[in-house]
């Protein structure tokens, strides 16, 4: 694919399509910055995996307040929060498009790079039997498998399979606390599930039931028992809820006293009354409150809404255009500081730009590839409507702009 250069004109003068202009911006814009943006990201972490040599060549960077933890964890967070990020682009079908050769190139790495991970003998096999945030990126590496079976399981040999199966079941050691964990002991269960082996209902039916009792009313949820005013909604707590109950849902699993399909539209419409929130919450710059924990998981935050815009389940009150047109100007926003890169083309620790400072006492450089979860609307072909829909205003810039917008009331589910 000839490489084209948006991110790095954009870089050049950082700022110079935010706000005003982005919404101007032709639909063929919103995508190909998004693409190009992904593909710079997802380019050098693939290309090494594939190699065995991403150890050799992602040099590690970790907080200044870390917590003294296996740094090699970090190799883990890096390829799975990618690939969950980029699964559902690597799924679309093959095409005869520079955008197509692409995308079967990276495919084909991201499968070569899932064989490297489980394998004892590979110099990328990762840490699977580390500390406890092992349990928490392992279900970004299930989840991608999740989004994309036919592009990332299925084609996998029967000894990578039978490796990844004993990994994922391997990680039943950890007892997840009792706050956001307990939905990746559930995903990996999920996934599990999903692809035909035993999994554990008490491990995924329990984390089910404990989002559903935090849950404090009009789209929010509560970390554990306590609440915190964050994006830890965006980042776990609703898309993992949501996609959780979908193979429940399909799978008719056993639930006592339950029914998967009712919590799973529940979940879906407070994932949607979240996402409006979201989209609110972009200024007519295309800014957002800094607020709370995980800051330099930057876009990510808009996980809900780009998963929603993927899975063709937007609420009326969020037309695609209008959402398409948010999104772009949030990304521009922020990925066009040059560096939020690495001179050898890695993400580095940071909100807007490298700013180690604001990391917390458990990031590292490979938890920035949560980043790539505000890329799922990728998952959509170049010809959807949702691509196609004429741009529009989002909400605070009509409002700043002294056009009519819709009023916001809470809602009881």
């Amino acid at each position: 694919m000839k490489r084209r250069n948006f991110i790095r004109t954009l870089a050049a003068a950082p700022g110079a399509f935010i706000g005003a202009d982005a919404a101007a911006q032709t639909p063929s814009d919103a995508r190909a910055f998004q693409l190009d943006l992904m593909t710079r990201m997802a380019e050098p972490v693939l290309v090494n995996m594939a190699k065995g040599q991403l150890k050799k060549t992602f040099q590690l960077e970790v907080s200044p307040t870390w917590d003294g933890r296996d740094k090699g964890v970090t190799y883990l967070e890096c390829f799975g929060r990618l690939i969950a990020g980029v699964a559902p682009w690597l799924a679309l079908p093959d095409d005869a498009t520079p955008e197509g050769s692409s995308r079967k190139r990276l495919r084909e790495l991201a499968l070569q790079s899932y064989v490297h991970s489980v394998d004892p003998k590979s110099p990328d096999y990762l840490l699977w039997q580390g500390p406890g945030q092992t349990l928490v990126d392992s279900a970004y590496f299930t989840n991608a498998l999740m989004r994309a079976p036919k592009a990332l399981w299925e084609p996998l040999d029967a000894t990578t399979k039978r490796r990844i199966v004993a990994e994922i079941k391997g990680l039943r050691r950890i007892e997840p606390p009792y706050i956001n964990w307990l939905l990746f002991a559930a995903m990996n269960e999920a996934w599990l599930l999903s692809v035909g082996e035993e999994h554990d209902p008490m491990r995924m039916n329990g984390a089910i039931r404990k989002i559903n009792e935090w849950y404090v009313g009009d789209g929010w949820i509560k970390d554990g028992e306590a609440f915190h005013f964050d994006y830890y909604g965006s980042y776990v707590m609703h898309p993992m809820l949501v996609e959780i109950l979908e193979v429940a849902a399909r799978h008719k699993a056993p639930f006592w006293n339950g029914k998967p399909d009712e919590l799973l539209a529940q979940a879906v419409k407070r994932m949607q009354r979240y996402s409006e929130h979201l989209e609110r919450f972009i200024s007519p710059q295309g800014t957002w409150p800094p607020v709370g924990r995980s800051l330099t998981y930057r876009t990510a935050v808009f996980q809900p809404l780009a998963l929603l815009a993927w899975r063709k389940q937007l609420p009326p009150s969020l037309p695609e255009g209008q959402v398409r047109a948010a999104l772009d100007a949030a990304h521009r926003a922020i990925w066009t500081t040059p560096s939020n890169f690495t001179p050898d083309g890695y993400l580095t620790i940071g909100f807007m730009g490298h700013q180690p400072e604001l990391g917390d006492w458990y990031s590292n450089n490979g938890s920035m590839y949560i980043a790539s979860a505000g890329f799922l609307s990728l998952g959509l072909p170049a010809t959807d409507s949702y691509w196609t829909a004429v741009a529009q205003d989002w909400t605070q810039k009509r409002a700043f702009g002294g056009e009519k917008f819709a009023k916001d009331y809470p809602v009881a589910y």
